[in-house]
């Protein structure tokens, strides 16, 4: 059988979205006067009814004033302006909030979002090396939409052909200077379609006060600190363990004690338990002892111990909710147990051979079989190396805070994080608890901050926390 093969040749009009095997000729038209200024009446007509498609709202608005203004007159036009002024202005002072989202915002987003982005946008994308130049013509990645926010500008981008998030995470230093803001972030939204995430203003510059405790703490949501974007950072503790690296003084007790302090209500009401273990000798959780169920920190042998322990409670749950269920719910009877190992290095690498083996092996065991069953591992480290914790993939929630070398952050984050923007080597030592989050589900890191908890907080919380009955096992005396 013969085969006829067709040879592809590229087609100018499709140069960016595909090929087509043929080229169309077509002799070239002269066009009269009047054929011109039918052309670009259509061209005009068309741009009116796109953007008449984009904003109908303002479409809507624009066609009823013309239509009043043609049958009664330029004075009900004004008229009808100031009722409208009347009945927005009313809408402010009564609701604030839903008229600074459904009038005030996207006013904003439109106005700035021309302002600060569109109007520049072929400059910006040429210099960065983002535009695509084929055949003579100029390919621009179009952008769809702005959301102006009061920390953050997202911008929603439409990726040519052949393009990837990777060329974005690569430019984003580049962007972020170019449009002379502090920093931009790439997170994707659907295949081709990106969100440029632009910080205009850091609300992690100050530092964030001790947060008020819940009534009832929401573990799908513990507030913690602030977001880059100026919301509440809030970390989801139930049916996930959470890993926070960072170096000296980096903030991981704001971390710790923050989480700890989101749980208070819930310790108080008996929902909740936390074991302890401080290998430092205690200096850093001993504040807390009140709180704490089982707290051990004086030898190897304590800490494996209640290590030991918590593994045993895992096997009997797992033998009573065989079945049963497929995720533990806390209850008074039956509450969830947060172990928190304040520098696990202590044990996994800079003590003797047999208790590093020994916590390797309890630790791995509570991490991959204690989620479901409401044993939840939150852990601490100052070295990520690999062979300071090998079974750092078990940690589903990380968080990295100032680090020394930028290769700590994929050590802690997973590899490619900080191509992606956790560019954690280069927070400043006088931002304590700032850092980057990599969630479950989710490809980019957010930067937050954890709020600080004082030492008068600390004592508050022991006052008005401390459950006044214990259940369960009994804590360790100190």
């Amino acid at each position: 059988m013969r085969r006829t093969v067709v040879t592809a040749t590229p087609s100018r009009s499709m140069a960016v979205q595909g090929q087509r095997g043929d080229v169309l000729l077509v002799p070239q038209v002269q066009l009269s006067l009047w054929g011109v200024l039918a052309v670009n009446v259509g061209r005009l007509l068309l741009r009116l009814g796109g953007a008449a498609l984009r904003h109908p709202l303002v479409a809507l608005a624009l066609l009823t004033a013309a239509v009043l203004w043609a049958c009664a007159g330029w004075e009900w036009v004004l008229l009808a302006l100031g009722i409208v002024a009347l009945l927005l202005t009313a809408w402010w002072l009564v609701r604030p909030v839903s008229f600074s989202r459904w009038v005030a915002g996207p006013a904003r987003s439109s106005w700035w979002g021309w302002w600060r982005y569109r109007r520049h946008w072929q400059p910006v994308m040429v210099t960065a090396g983002l535009s695509l130049d084929y055949d003579g013509h100029e390919y621009l990645p179009r952008l769809r939409k702005v959301e102006c926010r009061p920390c953050v500008d997202s911008l929603l981008v439409q990726l040519l052909a052949g393009q990837s998030p990777a060329d974005y995470e690569g430019r984003a230093e580049a962007l972020a200077h170019t449009l002379a803001e502090s920093s931009c972030r790439v997170r994707v939204q659907r295949p081709g379609w990106i969100w440029l995430d632009v910080t205009h203003t850091d609300p992690l510059c100050a530092s964030v006060p001790a947060l008020a405790v819940p009534e009832v703490p929401d573990l799908l949501a513990l507030p913690l600190g602030v977001a880059e974007d100026g919301s509440p950072w809030c970390l989801r503790l139930l049916g996930s363990h959470v890993l926070v690296g960072g170096a000296t003084n980096a903030g991981k007790s704001s971390v710790l004690w923050s989480l700890i302090r989101s749980l208070c209500s819930g310790i108080r009401a008996g929902l909740v338990q936390v074991w302890a273990v401080d290998p430092k000798g205690g200096m850093e959780l001993t504040f807390g002892t009140a709180l704490f169920s089982r707290f051990a920190y004086r030898t190897s042998d304590d800490m494996l111990l209640l290590l030991e322990d918590a593994v045993a409670l895992m096997r009997d749950r797992q033998e009573r909710l065989l079945g049963l269920t497929r995720l533990h719910k806390p209850s008074a009877g039956d509450p969830l147990v947060v172990l928190v190992v304040d520098e696990l290095a202590a044990l996994t690498a800079y003590s003797d051979r047999e208790t590093r083996k020994k916590s390797a092996e309890l630790l791995q065991l509570l991490l991959s079989q204690g989620r479901a069953v409401g044993v939840i591992v939150v852990a601490a480290l100052q070295d990520p190396g690999k062979d300071v914790l090998p079974f750092r993939d078990l940690f589903p929630t990380r968080i990295a805070l100032r680090v020394t070398e930028d290769v700590q952050v994929d050590m802690v984050l997973g590899r490619g994080a900080r191509e992606r923007g956790a560019a954690c080597d280069q927070i400043p030592e006088s931002l304590p608890g700032v850092g980057f989050v990599l969630v479950e589900g989710r490809r980019e890191p957010v930067r937050v901050r954890a709020a600080h908890v004082t030492d008068e907080d600390l004592l508050a919380m022991v006052r008005d926390y401390s459950p006044t009955s214990r259940l369960g096992f009994v804590k360790e005396e100190s």
